[in-house]
């Protein structure tokens, strides 16, 4: 995705870019503290679909914002992590996480 990032106007334009949409603060969010599996991070980030799970993980591993591990053994066993680039994220969702829960407290 980084590389099909349309132009953008700002920096604020060119990061919600990167990380905005449904899921991927969450699934970035899911990662802070290590690693998963895809079947861990499925039940993990409710709601999302198969279909819509893998496209976003795609998408966060072509900004290179996670990194996905795949060992060869049977069955097969995948896991996904952050970046150091990633994991550069953690402190603005952390504010933006506590920014949320007072906006839901007050309404």
């Amino acid at each position: 995705m980084k590389n099909n990032i349309k132009k953008a106007h700002c920096a604020v334009d060119y990061a919600f870019q990167r990380i905005g949409g449904k899921y991927k603060g969450r699934i970035l969010w899911i990662l802070r503290d290590g690693f998963l599996r895809y079947g861990e991070l499925k039940r993990a980030v409710v709601g999302i679909t198969p279909k819509m799970l893998t496209q976003t993980l795609k998408e966060l591993e072509a900004d290179e914002l996670i990194v996905r591990k795949v060992y060869l053994e049977v069955p097969p066993k995948v896991e996904y992590s952050l970046t150091d680039t990633g994991k550069e994220l953690i402190p603005f969702i952390s504010q933006m996480r506590s920014w949320g829960e007072k906006q839901m407290s007050t309404n």
